[in-house]
Protein backbone atom coordinates (compact mmCIF):
# COMPACT_ATOMS: atom_id res chain seq x y z
CA UNK A 1 0.00 0.00 0.00
CA UNK A 2 1.43 3.12 -1.13
CA UNK A 3 3.15 5.83 1.93
CA UNK A 4 1.77 9.26 2.08
CA UNK A 5 4.02 11.95 3.83
CA UNK A 6 2.11 14.75 5.10
CA UNK A 7 2.03 18.01 6.52
CA UNK A 8 -1.06 19.20 8.43
CA UNK A 9 -2.03 21.48 11.54
CA UNK A 10 -3.80 19.85 14.85
CA UNK A 11 -7.40 21.27 16.18
CA UNK A 12 -4.62 23.56 18.33
CA UNK A 13 -3.04 25.09 15.20
CA UNK A 14 0.15 23.39 15.67
CA UNK A 15 2.05 21.84 12.53
CA UNK A 16 2.84 18.30 12.48
CA UNK A 17 4.70 16.41 9.75
CA UNK A 18 4.23 12.18 9.31
CA UNK A 19 3.39 9.42 7.01
CA UNK A 20 0.21 7.43 6.56
CA UNK A 21 -0.61 4.51 4.63
CA UNK A 22 -3.94 5.00 2.49
CA UNK A 23 -4.60 2.76 -1.44
CA UNK A 24 -4.69 6.53 -3.16
CA UNK A 25 -4.05 9.98 -2.06
CA UNK A 26 -7.93 10.49 -1.78
CA UNK A 27 -8.51 8.39 0.40
CA UNK A 28 -5.03 9.91 2.48
CA UNK A 29 -6.69 13.24 2.73
CA UNK A 30 -10.28 11.67 4.29
CA UNK A 31 -7.71 9.73 6.84
CA UNK A 32 -6.14 12.74 8.08
CA UNK A 33 -9.22 14.52 8.27
CA UNK A 34 -11.31 12.14 9.83
CA UNK A 35 -8.09 12.21 12.31
CA UNK A 36 -9.00 16.20 13.06
CA UNK A 37 -5.82 17.28 10.97
CA UNK A 38 -5.99 20.21 8.26
CA UNK A 39 -3.49 18.84 5.42
CA UNK A 40 -1.40 21.54 4.30
CA UNK A 41 0.51 19.06 1.57
CA UNK A 42 0.18 15.31 1.20
CA UNK A 43 3.09 13.32 -1.36
CA UNK A 44 3.14 10.03 -2.13
CA UNK A 45 6.71 8.77 -0.42
CA UNK A 46 6.52 5.52 -1.94
CA UNK A 47 8.90 4.26 -4.27
CA UNK A 48 7.80 2.99 -8.16
CA UNK A 49 6.32 6.20 -8.11
CA UNK A 50 7.57 9.71 -10.51
CA UNK A 51 7.09 11.90 -8.81
CA UNK A 52 4.62 13.43 -6.04
CA UNK A 53 1.11 13.20 -6.72
CA UNK A 54 0.26 15.79 -4.14
CA UNK A 55 1.01 19.41 -4.48
CA UNK A 56 0.18 22.30 -1.79
CA UNK A 57 -3.23 22.56 -1.48
CA UNK A 58 -4.58 25.64 -2.88
CA UNK A 59 -7.92 27.78 -2.53
CA UNK A 60 -8.27 27.45 -6.24
CA UNK A 61 -9.04 24.07 -5.61
CA UNK A 62 -12.14 24.08 -3.97
CA UNK A 63 -13.73 25.56 -7.18
CA UNK A 64 -12.38 22.35 -8.82
CA UNK A 65 -16.64 21.09 -8.73
CA UNK A 66 -19.52 22.78 -10.60
CA UNK A 67 -21.33 25.12 -7.46
CA UNK A 68 -24.67 25.06 -7.19
CA UNK A 69 -26.99 27.73 -9.04
CA UNK A 70 -28.15 30.28 -6.56
CA UNK A 71 -31.90 29.14 -7.73
CA UNK A 72 -30.82 25.99 -5.57
CA UNK A 73 -29.19 27.41 -2.87
CA UNK A 74 -29.44 30.63 -1.08
CA UNK A 75 -28.04 32.30 2.18
CA UNK A 76 -31.01 30.74 3.88
CA UNK A 77 -28.73 27.33 4.26
CA UNK A 78 -25.62 29.30 5.99
CA UNK A 79 -27.32 29.47 9.38
CA UNK A 80 -28.77 25.46 9.27
CA UNK A 81 -25.81 24.47 8.26
CA UNK A 82 -23.30 26.26 10.78
CA UNK A 83 -25.73 25.44 13.89
CA UNK A 84 -25.81 21.67 12.51
CA UNK A 85 -21.80 21.83 12.12
CA UNK A 86 -21.09 22.88 15.34
CA UNK A 87 -22.69 20.27 17.00
CA UNK A 88 -20.62 17.39 15.66
CA UNK A 89 -17.40 19.57 16.05
CA UNK A 90 -18.13 20.71 19.68
CA UNK A 91 -18.38 17.02 19.81
CA UNK A 92 -15.06 16.14 19.48
CA UNK A 93 -15.46 15.29 15.20
CA UNK A 94 -13.22 17.40 13.15
CA UNK A 95 -14.77 19.71 10.53
CA UNK A 96 -14.04 17.05 7.49
CA UNK A 97 -16.04 13.90 9.44
CA UNK A 98 -18.31 16.32 10.85
CA UNK A 99 -19.34 17.50 7.09
CA UNK A 100 -19.21 13.73 5.94
CA UNK A 101 -21.54 12.74 8.59
CA UNK A 102 -24.14 15.67 7.61
CA UNK A 103 -23.75 14.57 3.70
CA UNK A 104 -25.41 11.17 5.10
CA UNK A 105 -27.59 11.74 7.66
CA UNK A 106 -29.49 15.10 6.39
CA UNK A 107 -32.55 15.07 5.30
CA UNK A 108 -33.69 18.42 4.19
CA UNK A 109 -32.71 18.62 0.43
CA UNK A 110 -30.87 21.69 0.07
CA UNK A 111 -28.95 21.09 3.39
CA UNK A 112 -28.30 17.79 2.07
CA UNK A 113 -27.10 19.27 -1.34
CA UNK A 114 -24.81 22.17 0.33
CA UNK A 115 -22.93 18.87 2.69
CA UNK A 116 -22.35 16.75 -0.24
CA UNK A 117 -20.87 19.78 -2.18
CA UNK A 118 -18.66 20.25 0.88
CA UNK A 119 -17.72 16.90 1.31
CA UNK A 120 -16.70 16.72 -2.44
CA UNK A 121 -14.17 19.21 -1.67
CA UNK A 122 -13.00 18.71 1.33
CA UNK A 123 -12.27 15.10 0.01
CA UNK A 124 -9.90 16.88 -2.17
CA UNK A 125 -7.95 18.18 0.40
CA UNK A 126 -9.33 21.72 0.41
CA UNK A 127 -9.83 23.42 4.30
CA UNK A 128 -13.14 24.30 5.11
CA UNK A 129 -13.19 27.79 3.99
CA UNK A 130 -12.13 26.69 0.78
CA UNK A 131 -15.00 24.32 0.28
CA UNK A 132 -17.17 27.26 1.30
CA UNK A 133 -15.87 29.49 -0.99
CA UNK A 134 -17.35 27.53 -3.44
CA UNK A 135 -20.66 28.26 -2.53
CA UNK A 136 -20.67 31.97 -3.00
CA UNK A 137 -24.75 31.81 -2.80
CA UNK A 138 -24.50 30.36 0.61
CA UNK A 139 -21.38 31.64 2.00
CA UNK A 140 -20.28 34.91 1.92
CA UNK A 141 -16.68 36.66 2.10
CA UNK A 142 -17.16 37.52 6.00
CA UNK A 143 -18.35 34.05 6.26
CA UNK A 144 -15.40 32.67 5.07
CA UNK A 145 -13.11 34.81 6.29
CA UNK A 146 -14.24 34.39 9.59
CA UNK A 147 -13.62 30.50 9.52
CA UNK A 148 -10.45 30.85 7.74
CA UNK A 149 -8.95 32.37 10.87
CA UNK A 150 -10.49 30.04 12.81
CA UNK A 151 -8.42 27.29 10.89
CA UNK A 152 -5.48 29.34 11.54
CA UNK A 153 -5.80 29.90 15.11
CA UNK A 154 -7.20 26.42 16.07
CA UNK A 155 -10.44 28.21 17.58
CA UNK A 156 -13.07 26.63 14.97
CA UNK A 157 -15.34 26.30 17.71
CA UNK A 158 -15.06 29.56 19.03
CA UNK A 159 -15.42 31.23 15.75
CA UNK A 160 -18.52 29.25 15.05
CA UNK A 161 -20.14 30.26 18.47
CA UNK A 162 -19.93 33.78 17.71
CA UNK A 163 -20.72 33.39 14.07
CA UNK A 164 -23.49 31.51 14.75
CA UNK A 165 -24.75 34.30 17.26
CA UNK A 166 -24.31 36.94 14.91
CA UNK A 167 -26.40 35.46 12.16
CA UNK A 168 -29.14 34.42 14.69
CA UNK A 169 -29.11 37.98 16.14
CA UNK A 170 -29.19 39.17 12.16
CA UNK A 171 -32.18 36.63 11.52
CA UNK A 172 -34.23 37.75 15.13
CA UNK A 173 -34.39 41.39 13.52
CA UNK A 174 -35.40 40.50 9.97
CA UNK A 175 -38.21 38.17 11.93
CA UNK A 176 -39.36 41.20 14.36
CA UNK A 177 -39.39 43.78 11.09
CA UNK A 178 -41.33 41.30 9.36
CA UNK A 179 -43.84 40.81 12.20
CA UNK A 180 -44.34 44.61 13.34
CA UNK A 181 -44.99 44.59 9.02
CA UNK A 182 -47.73 42.12 9.18
CA UNK A 183 -50.56 44.09 11.28
CA UNK A 184 -50.29 47.22 9.59
CA UNK A 185 -50.43 45.61 6.03
CA UNK A 186 -52.88 43.46 6.85
CA UNK A 187 -55.11 46.48 8.19
CA UNK A 188 -54.21 48.42 4.69
CA UNK A 189 -55.57 45.25 2.38
CA UNK A 190 -58.75 44.77 4.75
CA UNK A 191 -59.32 48.77 4.79
CA UNK A 192 -58.61 48.86 1.14
CA UNK A 193 -61.20 45.57 0.60
CA UNK A 194 -63.82 47.20 2.16
CA UNK A 195 -64.04 50.73 0.59
CA UNK A 196 -63.51 49.00 -2.90
CA UNK A 197 -66.73 46.75 -2.01
CA UNK A 198 -68.83 50.00 -0.97
CA UNK A 199 -68.03 52.11 -3.81
CA UNK A 200 -68.09 49.53 -6.62
CA UNK A 201 -70.77 46.93 -5.35
CA UNK A 202 -72.99 48.66 -2.69
CA UNK A 203 -72.75 52.66 -3.54
CA UNK A 204 -74.04 51.79 -7.28
CA UNK A 205 -77.83 49.92 -6.07
CA UNK A 206 -77.43 52.84 -3.12
CA UNK A 207 -77.26 55.58 -5.88
CA UNK A 208 -80.40 53.98 -8.05
CA UNK A 209 -82.66 53.80 -5.05
CA UNK A 210 -81.97 57.83 -4.33
CA UNK A 211 -82.31 58.52 -7.65
CA UNK A 212 -85.62 57.34 -8.36
CA UNK A 213 -86.62 59.32 -5.18
CA UNK A 214 -85.97 62.58 -7.08
CA UNK A 215 -84.32 65.69 -5.99
CA UNK A 216 -81.38 67.36 -5.40
CA UNK A 217 -78.19 65.13 -3.89
CA UNK A 218 -76.32 67.16 -1.26
CA UNK A 219 -72.50 67.75 -1.90
CA UNK A 220 -71.18 65.18 -0.44
CA UNK A 221 -73.52 62.72 -1.30
CA UNK A 222 -72.03 64.05 -5.34
CA UNK A 223 -68.68 63.23 -4.68
CA UNK A 224 -69.30 59.88 -2.78
CA UNK A 225 -71.23 59.25 -6.55
CA UNK A 226 -68.41 60.46 -8.28
CA UNK A 227 -66.02 58.40 -6.73
CA UNK A 228 -68.32 55.33 -6.92
CA UNK A 229 -68.34 56.37 -11.24
CA UNK A 230 -64.68 56.80 -11.17
CA UNK A 231 -64.08 53.70 -9.65
CA UNK A 232 -66.78 51.76 -11.64
CA UNK A 233 -65.27 53.18 -15.22
CA UNK A 234 -61.63 53.57 -14.39
CA UNK A 235 -60.92 51.68 -11.71
CA UNK A 236 -59.33 48.71 -13.06
CA UNK A 237 -56.91 50.69 -15.65
CA UNK A 238 -55.92 52.28 -12.51
CA UNK A 239 -54.97 49.23 -10.64
CA UNK A 240 -52.94 48.24 -13.97
CA UNK A 241 -51.03 51.66 -14.18
CA UNK A 242 -50.08 51.35 -10.38
CA UNK A 243 -49.27 47.50 -10.39
CA UNK A 244 -46.82 48.48 -13.53
CA UNK A 245 -45.63 51.63 -12.36
CA UNK A 246 -44.80 49.59 -9.05
CA UNK A 247 -43.26 47.03 -10.84
CA UNK A 248 -40.58 50.01 -12.94
CA UNK A 249 -40.26 51.61 -9.62
CA UNK A 250 -38.77 48.06 -8.06
CA UNK A 251 -36.66 47.79 -10.85
CA UNK A 252 -35.53 51.11 -11.10
CA UNK A 253 -34.47 50.57 -6.95
CA UNK A 254 -32.61 47.61 -7.97
CA UNK A 255 -30.00 49.61 -10.19
CA UNK A 256 -27.33 50.99 -8.04
CA UNK A 257 -28.28 54.57 -8.99
CA UNK A 258 -31.80 53.88 -8.27
CA UNK A 259 -30.66 52.65 -4.80
CA UNK A 260 -28.51 55.59 -3.87
CA UNK A 261 -31.55 57.66 -4.94
CA UNK A 262 -34.04 55.75 -2.57
CA UNK A 263 -31.79 55.44 0.07
CA UNK A 264 -31.27 58.99 0.53
CA UNK A 265 -35.15 59.38 0.06
CA UNK A 266 -35.48 57.21 3.05
CA UNK A 267 -33.32 59.07 5.40
CA UNK A 268 -35.50 62.38 5.00
CA UNK A 269 -38.83 60.43 5.74
CA UNK A 270 -39.60 61.11 9.48
CA UNK A 271 -39.83 57.39 10.59
CA UNK A 272 -37.81 55.47 8.07
CA UNK A 273 -35.41 57.66 8.62
CA UNK A 274 -34.36 57.15 12.08
CA UNK A 275 -34.61 53.38 11.62
CA UNK A 276 -32.01 53.75 9.13
CA UNK A 277 -29.82 55.17 10.98
CA UNK A 278 -29.81 52.61 13.59
CA UNK A 279 -30.10 49.51 11.97
CA UNK A 280 -27.05 51.00 9.82
CA UNK A 281 -25.43 51.70 13.57
CA UNK A 282 -26.37 47.84 14.44
CA UNK A 283 -24.95 46.22 11.40
CA UNK A 284 -21.55 48.03 12.02
CA UNK A 285 -21.33 47.23 15.41
CA UNK A 286 -22.58 44.07 15.15
CA UNK A 287 -20.35 43.22 12.58
CA UNK A 288 -16.94 45.03 12.79
CA UNK A 289 -16.86 43.66 16.47
CA UNK A 290 -17.59 40.07 15.16
CA UNK A 291 -14.52 40.20 12.61
CA UNK A 292 -12.38 42.10 15.13
CA UNK A 293 -12.82 39.34 17.74
CA UNK A 294 -11.72 36.73 15.67
CA UNK A 295 -8.29 38.18 14.56
CA UNK A 296 -9.53 39.83 11.35
CA UNK A 297 -7.26 42.91 10.50
CA UNK A 298 -8.50 46.08 10.62
CA UNK A 299 -8.64 47.03 7.56
CA UNK A 300 -9.92 43.62 6.02
CA UNK A 301 -12.67 43.89 8.87
CA UNK A 302 -13.53 47.86 8.04
CA UNK A 303 -13.80 46.48 4.54
CA UNK A 304 -16.10 43.41 5.08
CA UNK A 305 -18.41 45.50 7.51
CA UNK A 306 -18.95 48.51 4.41
CA UNK A 307 -20.46 45.53 2.14
CA UNK A 308 -22.98 44.81 5.32
CA UNK A 309 -24.38 48.30 5.78
CA UNK A 310 -27.63 48.50 3.45
CA UNK A 311 -28.09 51.75 3.26
CA UNK A 312 -26.14 53.01 0.33
CA UNK A 313 -25.84 56.60 1.23
CA UNK A 314 -24.65 55.26 4.38
CA UNK A 315 -22.40 52.83 2.27
CA UNK A 316 -20.56 55.47 0.61
CA UNK A 317 -19.62 57.61 3.58
CA UNK A 318 -18.61 54.76 5.54
CA UNK A 319 -16.12 53.61 2.01
CA UNK A 320 -14.68 57.66 3.02
CA UNK A 321 -14.17 56.77 6.29
CA UNK A 322 -12.29 53.55 6.28
CA UNK A 323 -9.86 55.11 3.56
CA UNK A 324 -9.52 57.77 6.23
CA UNK A 325 -8.57 54.83 8.95
CA UNK A 326 -6.65 53.32 7.22
CA UNK A 327 -4.48 56.52 6.53
CA UNK A 328 -4.02 56.79 10.18
CA UNK A 329 -7.40 58.78 11.42
CA UNK A 330 -8.75 57.59 14.61
CA UNK A 331 -12.34 55.04 13.73
CA UNK A 332 -14.41 57.33 15.67
CA UNK A 333 -13.04 60.77 13.71
CA UNK A 334 -13.35 59.58 10.47
CA UNK A 335 -17.14 58.29 11.03
CA UNK A 336 -17.66 61.98 12.98
CA UNK A 337 -17.37 63.36 9.79
CA UNK A 338 -20.07 61.41 7.53
CA UNK A 339 -22.64 62.84 9.58
CA UNK A 340 -24.55 59.67 9.14
CA UNK A 341 -23.78 58.06 13.00
CA UNK A 342 -24.97 59.62 16.37
CA UNK A 343 -22.87 61.28 18.46
CA UNK A 344 -23.63 58.73 21.59
CA UNK A 345 -22.69 55.84 19.59
CA UNK A 346 -19.64 57.89 18.35
CA UNK A 347 -18.58 58.42 22.18
CA UNK A 348 -18.70 55.25 22.98
CA UNK A 349 -16.69 54.02 19.82
CA UNK A 350 -13.88 57.01 21.09
CA UNK A 351 -14.08 55.22 24.43
CA UNK A 352 -13.21 52.21 22.97
CA UNK A 353 -10.37 53.44 21.18
CA UNK A 354 -8.67 55.43 24.29
CA UNK A 355 -8.79 52.54 26.43
CA UNK A 356 -7.89 49.76 23.64
CA UNK A 357 -11.15 47.89 24.11
CA UNK A 358 -12.78 48.74 21.37
CA UNK A 359 -15.04 45.23 21.04
CA UNK A 360 -16.97 45.41 23.97
CA UNK A 361 -17.45 48.86 23.29
CA UNK A 362 -18.96 47.55 19.91
CA UNK A 363 -20.77 44.90 21.79
CA UNK A 364 -22.63 47.62 23.72
CA UNK A 365 -23.29 50.02 21.11
CA UNK A 366 -24.60 46.88 19.29
CA UNK A 367 -26.78 45.89 22.12
CA UNK A 368 -28.05 49.65 22.63
CA UNK A 369 -29.43 49.86 19.55
CA UNK A 370 -31.04 46.48 19.00
CA UNK A 371 -33.22 48.03 21.80
CA UNK A 372 -33.64 50.86 19.93
CA UNK A 373 -34.86 49.26 16.94
CA UNK A 374 -37.15 47.15 19.11
CA UNK A 375 -38.65 50.45 20.00
CA UNK A 376 -38.87 52.03 16.67
CA UNK A 377 -40.50 48.89 15.77
CA UNK A 378 -43.43 48.90 18.17
CA UNK A 379 -43.62 52.76 17.41
CA UNK A 380 -43.71 52.35 13.62
CA UNK A 381 -46.13 49.89 13.69
CA UNK A 382 -48.36 51.90 15.98
CA UNK A 383 -48.46 54.82 13.94
CA UNK A 384 -49.21 52.78 10.96
CA UNK A 385 -52.13 50.97 12.06
CA UNK A 386 -53.16 53.92 14.19
CA UNK A 387 -53.30 56.02 10.54
CA UNK A 388 -54.99 53.38 8.85
CA UNK A 389 -57.78 52.76 11.33
CA UNK A 390 -58.03 56.34 11.43
CA UNK A 391 -58.57 57.12 7.38
CA UNK A 392 -61.22 54.31 7.38
CA UNK A 393 -63.33 55.60 10.17
CA UNK A 394 -62.90 59.04 8.40
CA UNK A 395 -64.07 57.26 5.18
CA UNK A 396 -66.93 55.63 6.92
CA UNK A 397 -68.19 58.67 8.64
CA UNK A 398 -67.78 60.87 5.44
CA UNK A 399 -69.78 57.83 3.59
CA UNK A 400 -72.86 57.92 6.48
CA UNK A 401 -72.76 61.91 6.87
CA UNK A 402 -73.39 61.57 2.75
CA UNK A 403 -76.28 59.04 2.77
CA UNK A 404 -77.69 60.21 6.22
CA UNK A 405 -78.01 63.93 4.86
CA UNK A 406 -79.32 62.75 1.40
CA UNK A 407 -82.21 60.89 3.19
CA UNK A 408 -82.85 64.00 5.04
CA UNK A 409 -82.28 66.63 2.05
CA UNK A 410 -84.90 64.02 0.18
CA UNK A 411 -87.24 63.61 3.19
CA UNK A 412 -87.60 67.68 3.52
CA UNK A 413 -88.14 67.40 -0.23
CA UNK A 414 -91.49 65.66 -0.11
CA UNK A 415 -93.05 67.53 2.74
CA UNK A 416 -92.20 70.89 0.80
Amino acid sequence: MPSFAYTARDRSGATVSDVVKAPTRRDALRLLSARGLSPLRVEESSPGRAGPLGPPLRPSEARSSKPPSAAQLSRRERLPFLESLIDLTSSGLSAGEAVRLLSMRIKEPRLRLVCTQMWDQLGEGSTLSQAMSSLPTVFDSSTINLIQAGEATGNLNDVLDRLITHLTAQKELRREVMNALAYPVFMMVVAGGVIIFFLVFLLPRLQTLLSSLGGELPTSTKILVGLSDFGIHYGLFLAIGAVFGGIAFWRWRATEPGRLVTDAWMLKLPLLGPFSVAQTVLSFSQTLSVLLENGITTAEALRMTERQIANRVHRAAFDVATGRVLEGEALSAALQRTGCFPDLALDQLAVGENTGNLVPSLKKISVAYQKTLSQQLNVFTRVIATGVLLGVFIFVGFIAFAIISAVFQLSSSFKS
